[in-house]
């Protein structure tokens, strides 16, 4: 960054500029595996208009940005640039509008999944799309993130009808319409979801909301190993159960949530959370078929909340996983995998990956929303420790292998970021070409998050 550039940012943002080191270490890395790189300034514009003037001098001047929302992402996506800028947006946190009758409302980038349903929480709808991380709904649409409820409610692909983007020129774009459905030319707003900012800088989503569900009903049940679990996921789906969340945990899981999470009557056995969402009639009847496909892959003590608190303590713990594992060492890091394959292929994967952490003697609880075909192993692990690394990276490899086998995907929800960049060459070679093209002629001077999802040079 020159003077020029230092002097001209400073003059229009003045506090709301940093150049100070403890401000650059606090957005230079998400909740990932590397090491935090500075960028020279933190920028904290707080309008659309703002984010356009910082875009114009940085492509002016061939300056490299990287986009921060709450740093929640896994893969690197939200690593620093030690030659560039990076502007947090979390001044724009607003919510702009909220039309409950034709269920949609806009927000600004950083307004959070938890901000948006506390606002909804009077007006009978909400926002179904729910990472683990209290994430913002600017980075959930840059990295294309679902959650526990994708089963019903689908993923941010699904829920975003429209966004205001600023692109690398500075131009400020509005895509999408609040209209339920839309033929009207090239689709760009799917363009820009999971483009991890390396296309432009998503400032507002335009999001459709759900109706709060007359009945909600949560239980879990247990197994007597991991197979019979996963196996009794894949029936409900095929079965066509209208269920809003079937997510997996394993034995180890368990153990460290019980634990963590202060679970009070609950066992250390492979697992499955479920959750009903619709009239207690439908509810009713949904129940009496899982129940019975549970029963027959020897499931037992069927366990329902009694009560919303404890839905809400259930799910938490859900939500808490990686930060369950994270607690067991100090100074460890986690690294999270994150292949989705078709559900009837789910058992294959699942105990494929099971018994290969046990080969390599992995500390990898493992996790999955499974309703979808997508499941995690948390492996926790001290970075001093190579010959752990090594391990680490054969069975993420061997894992991505397996799920390509099996006609899966490389990543579900978390991203490419740096840490997917090679296994996107195995999933989609003959696509790179096309996505390089699409960069080049959107960010010609390749100033947006270099160096994430693919390597343009």
């Amino acid at each position: 960054m020159t003077d020029q550039v230092h002097s001209q940012l400073k003059k229009i943002f003045n506090s709301r500029f940093s150049t100070s080191e403890s401000t650059r270490a606090n957005y230079a890395r998400g909740e990932d595996t590397y090491d935090p790189v500075l960028s020279q300034a933190v920028v904290f514009p707080e309008t659309n208009e703002e984010v356009s003037q910082i875009l114009k001098i940085c492509n002016e001047n061939k300056i490299p940005v990287v986009p921060f929302g709450t740093g929640t992402s896994l893969e690197g996506n939200a690593v620093g640039n030690s030659n560039g800028i990076t502007i947090s947006l979390e001044k724009m946190n607003k919510i702009l509008s909220v039309n409950a009758d034709d269920f949609d409302c806009r927000v600004q980038a950083n307004v959070t999944r938890k901000q948006l349903n506390e606002h909804l929480r009077e007006d009978g709808v909400f926002f179904p799309i729910d990472p683990g991380a209290d994430a913002a709904l600017g980075g959930m649409a840059s990295t294309s993130a679902s959650g526990t409820m994708a089963v019903k409610y689908g993923t941010m692909r699904t829920v975003i009808s429209g966004l205001t983007v600023v692109l690398p020129n500075g131009e400020i774009i509005k895509t999408g319409s609040r209209t339920k459905k839309t033929s009207a030319g090239y689709n760009l707003t799917n363009l820009f979801i999971g483009s991890e900012g390396t296309l432009g800088i998503i400032t507002e989503v335009q999001v459709r909301l759900s109706p709060i569900p007359e009945s909600i009903m949560s239980a879990v049940c247990y197994f007597p190993d991991l197979d019979s679990a996963v196996k009794t996921a894949q029936e409900v789906i095929q079965y066509g159960v209208p269920i809003a969340r079937i997510e997996m945990l394993n034995k180890d899981q368990m153990e460290i949530s019980i634990k963590y999470s202060k679970l009070d009557n609950v066992k250390a056995s492979p697992t499955l959370f479920f959750e009903f969402h619709g009239s207690e009639t439908t509810n009713n009847e949904a129940i009496t078929i899982v129940e019975e496909l549970s029963k027959n892959n020897n499931g037992s003590d069927f366990q329902w909340a009694s009560s919303t608190e404890e839905q809400k303590k259930l799910w938490k713990a859900r939500h808490d996983v990686y930060y369950s594992v994270k607690a067991l060492g100090n100074n460890m890091k986690v690294y999270s995998t994150d292949v989705c394959v078709p559900i009837s292929k789910l058992v294959e994967c699942i105990s494929w990956a099971e018994k290969e952490v046990n080969r390599l003697g992995l500390t990898a609880p493992m996790v999955g929303h499974v309703g979808d075909g997508n499941f995690h192993s948390i492996i926790l692990y001290d970075p001093h420790d190579k010959e752990k690394q090594k391990k680490i990276r054969q069975y993420s490899d061997d894992l991505i292998n397996k799920a390509l086998e099996l006609e899966g995907t490389i990543t579900g929800e978390h991203g490419i970021g740096l840490q997917k960049k090679h296994y996107l060459l195995k999933e989609h070679m003959d696509n790179i070409p096309v996505m390089k093209a699409i960069k080049r002629s959107i960010d010609c001077n390749n100033i947006m998050n270099p160096g994430k999802v693919f390597d343009l040079n």
